[in-house]
Formats: C-alpha cells, sequence, structure tokens
C-alpha cells in the first residue's frame, strides 16, 4: 500500500474513531439525564395512576406516556445545561491546550450536542409530547377490538390531523410574513423549512414567555428564599408561631376526641384531621427552624438576600450595557455559526472568572424563570405536587418546562449574558436578526424587572420593619361616622 493510501486510511480511521467517541459520550450523557428525570418524574407522579391500576392495557399505556414523559424533561434539562457546558468546555479547553486528557472535548462534539438538543426538542414538542396525551385520553375507535394497538391507531390518526393543521396554519403564516414566490417554494421542504421555521415560532414564543415570567420570578426569588432560610431574631419570633401552633394543635385536637366521644356534636371529624395534620406539619417545621444554628440564622438569610440582590443588579447592569452595545454596534446583535472554534479565546473580557459569572447567571435566570412560572396566576395549577400529580398534568409541566429551556440559550444571548453564538439550527430564527425585537426586548426586560424589583423590595422591608418592631400587633384605629346633622 501507498503512504498516501496509508495517510488517507489513517485519517479516515482517526474520524471513524472520533465519530464513534461523541457518540457513546452523548449516549452517557443522555442516559444519565434520562435516570435523574425518572427519579424527579416517580417523585411527583400519583401513585393510583400506576399502582393501582388493575388493567394491564391502562398500566401499559401509562408505562409508555410516562417515559415519553422522561424523555422530554431529560430534553429540557439537556436544554438548560447546554449553554452552561460550552462555556465551561471553552475555558478549559484555553486553560489546558495540549493535555491529551480532554482531547475527547473539542467543537466537533459541543456542535453536535446542540444539534441533538434542537432535534429532540423539535421531536417532543411536535410529536412525542401529543402522542403522549393523545395515547392516555384515547379508547380505540368505535366497533374496534379493544386493546393497545386499537389506541396507538387512534392516536397515530388524530396526531396526524393535528399535524395537518398546524402545518397548514404555518404555511399560511409564512406566506402572508414572506408574500414571494422563493418562500412559498420553500415551504415544500418540510425538513429544511417547515421545522425550522415552526421551531422558530414555538422558541419565539418560549423567549416571550421568560421576558414574563423571568422578571417576576428574580423579585419573587426573594420570598421563596425567606421561606426556605431561617430569619434573625429581629425580623421573625419563631418562640411566638412555635407556642401559637402548639396551642392551636392542642385545641384541634380535643376538638377531635370531643366529636369522636359524644354523639350529641355534629362535627366533620375528617376536616379536623386534615387540619390537624396540616398543623402538625407546620409545627414539626417550625421546631426544625428553631433548632437552627445562631450561624445559620443570623449570618445566612442575610448572605441569601445580598447574593440574590447581587445576582439581580448584575443582571440588570449587563443588560443595559448590551442596550448600548446594540446602539454602537453591530457586532452586539445575537447572530448563529455553524462551526464551534473552542479553546481560541474566552467570552469575556474577565476571563475565566467572567466565564463563571456567565454560568452562574443562565442558571439564575432559569431559576428564576421556573419560579415566576409557577409563581404566576395563569399557571399556578400547573405547580407538581409530591406523589399526587396526575399524567395530564406530567405532560403539561414537561412541555411547559421544554418550551422555556429550549429559549434559554437564545434568551442569554439576546440580552447579552453571555457572548457564545448560537450553534447550529438554533441561530436559524428569523427574528433574531430583527434590531428593533432585540432593542425593544433588552428595554422591556431590563424595565419589568427594575419595576417588578423596586416594588417587591420595597413592600418587603416595609412588611418587615412592621413587623420587627411589633406594629401588626397594634389594633387598627376605627373612624366613626356620625350621623348627618347631629354634632360630634
Amino acid at each position: 500500500m501507498a503512504p498516501a493510501e496509508q495517510d488517507v486510511l489513517a485519517v479516515r480511521e482517526q474520524l471513524f474513531h472520533e465519530r464513534v467517541r461523541e457518540c457513546i459520550i452523548c449516549a452517557l450523557l443522555f442516559a444519565s439525564l434520562y435516570i435523574l428525570c425518572h427519579f424527579i418524574i416517580t417523585h411527583f407522579k400519583k401513585h393510583t395512576d400506576f399502582a393501582a391500576v388493575h388493567d394491564d392495557e391502562d398500566a401499559a399505556v401509562n408505562r409508555i406516556a410516562l417515559g415519553l414523559c422522561t424523555f422530554t424533561l431529560a430534553v429540557a434539562l439537556g436544554a438548560v445545561l447546554l449553554l452552561p457546558f460550552s462555556i465551561i468546555s471553552n475555558e478549559v479547553l484555553l486553560s489546558f491546550p495540549q493535555n491529551y486528557y480532554i482531547q475527547w472535548l473539542n467543537g466537533s462534539l459541543v456542535h453536535g450536542l446542540w444539534n441533538l438538543v434542537f432535534l429532540f426538542s423539535n421531536l417532543s414538542l411536535v410529536f412525542l409530547m401529543p402522542f403522549a396525551y393523545f395515547f392516555t385520553e384515547s379508547e380505540g375507535f368505535v366497533g374496534s377490538k379493544k386493546g393497545i394497538m386499537a389506541r396507538v391507531y387512534e392516536t397515530s390518526v388524530v396526531l396526524l390531523l393535528l399535524t395537518l393543521l398546524v402545518l397548514g396554519m404555518v404555511w399560511v403564516a409564512s406566506a402572508i410574513v414572506s408574500n414571494d414566490a422563493a418562500s412559498r417554494q420553500s415551504l415544500y421542504d418540510l425538513w429544511e423549512y417547515y421545522l425550522p421555521y415552526l421551531y422558530s415560532c414555538i422558541s419565539l414564543f418560549g423567549v416571550l414567555l421568560l421576558l414574563l415570567c423571568t422578571p417576576f420570578g428574580l423579585s419573587t426569588m426573594f420570598t421563596v428564599t425567606g421561606k426556605l432560610l431561617v430569619k434573625p431574631r429581629l425580623l421573625e419570633d419563631l418562640d411566638e408561631q412555635l407556642s401559637c401552633t402548639r396551642l392551636e394543635e392542642a385545641a384541634v385536637s380535643r376538638r377531635i376526641s370531643s366529636g369522636k366521644a359524644s354523639c350529641w356534636l355534629n362535627l366533620n371529624v375528617e376536616l379536623l384531621q386534615e387540619q390537624f395534620f396540616a398543623i402538625r406539619s407546620k409545627r414539626r417545621k417550625l421546631e426544625l427552624r428553631h433548632r437552627a444554628s445562631p450561624w445559620q440564622r443570623n449570618l445566612g438569610y442575610p448572605l441569601a438576600m445580598l447574593g440574590l440582590l447581587a445576582l439581580t443588579g448584575i443582571s440588570v447592569l449587563i443588560v443595559c450595557f448590551h442596550v448600548l452595545e446594540l446602539l454602537l454596534d453591530d457586532a452586539a446583535m445575537p447572530r448563529g455559526i455553524q462551526d464551534a472554534s473552542l479553546g481560541q479565546v474566552s467570552f469575556s473580557i474577565f476571563g475565566s472568572f467572567g466565564a463563571a459569572l456567565q454560568v452562574v447567571l443562565i442558571f439564575y435566570l432559569m431559576v428564576s424563570s421556573v419560579v415566576g412560572f409557577y409563581s404566576s396566576p395563569l399557571f399556578t395549577r400547573l405547580l407538581p405536587e409530591r406523589q399526587d400529580t396526575p399524567l395530564t398534568k406530567i405532560i403539561g409541566n414537561c412541555v411547559s418546562l421544554l418550551v422555556l429551556s429550549s429559549a434559554l440559550p437564545v434568551f442569554s444571548r439576546t440580552l447579552g449574558i453571555t457572548r457564545f453564538d448560537l450553534l447550529g439550527d438554533f441561530g436559524r430564527f428569523n427574528w433574531l436578526g430583527n434590531f428593533y425585537i432585540v432593542f425593544l426586548y433588552n428595554m422591556g426586560f431590563a424595565g419589568l424587572t427594575t419595576l417588578c424589583l423596586v416594588k417587591r423590595v420595597s413592600w418587603a422591608v416595609q412588611a418587615e420593619l412592621i413587623r420587627a418592631f411589633g406594629l401588626h400587633k397594634l389594633p387598627l384605629p376605627v373612624t366613626r361616622c356620625r350621623p348627618l346633622g347631629k354634632p360630634c
């Protein structure tokens, strides 16, 4: 064999091994996410939907739907980790450019992960989640033989009709927006235009949802953190709360005992028992908070509040600075690239510290958006409950989280939180090149976040000061209105 042929064969063999290595790494990462999401869904699912089902057919349907929900939640979690993983990979390659043990971490692997997340997000939103919902609600066509295949046939027909309806609506919307022959002709290419355009609309909806939920969640994070942590004694009197809860528990217990011992009292014992269990749970939580150490009580709460305030302030400052960049430099506009050049330059002017801060801010904004989503009046009913969440609500939660998480990379790049450009099909969204949309989006985020934060912090400080000085215990002044025509 000639030396040139040997070199070509060696290159092809190396490319083959790199491709196999990337496939193995992607499979291991997704398997880890799938297992984690399976435990999460198992923690929230309602046992009666799975354990108390005596029909094998219904049990199989529930297991299939549960597997599809787990797959979708794993894709959502992968979309959240996508941008932080890319930023960390770039910094690791910058710090150790010639290290043999991290040669597997390259641009091809990161680009492949972006493409897989985009593909699985489309697959889950367009096909898997609608299939899971219709599959759990289906019973088979009238007159057909009962069984799982009858449900599969009915679900497939309904899903096909829904797909045709959605694709027709996308075709009409695209023809209205781009009224030219070239755009209408490209619509006949399903894979190259239909699905990316449909996902562009879904991503725009997710980015707008993040715009509404994230500022509200940033202000709600202070309340949520205050409930989880133990406040200093100046701001919270746990002894009084614990004493009142114990007295209330004892009073309800006596009412239950008297209701069981006497047949003359008309008491709702079941309602009283539920109230008793709720009070006892509250009392146990207060006892755990009461046993907190002085360091945790006097240092943990202020540091947590200062940390939340610092992260929120840094996010608003970055967005405001990005607004100025948009007015002065066209390079600040979000754009997509097809080649991930990792390990060449840092995506932050502060180096590794700035990259770590970007990762923290991305996770913080995602958590805040989830908190704001479940705290909003429109989506409060979707909040999952431990061991008491039905399957249809699990499907709704998986779809909502996937919409939010798949829009997170676009959201972070549009606000200027990171300089990492969007890879693959994430950068093909039509609205990303519109200056007015991007500029108004940044202004809206900065304005809404500042407004929500000032309103929430001012009300919270006022309430804590009133509680600290004991003014909430004072009786309200009563103003008596004298009748007309009579002196005071």
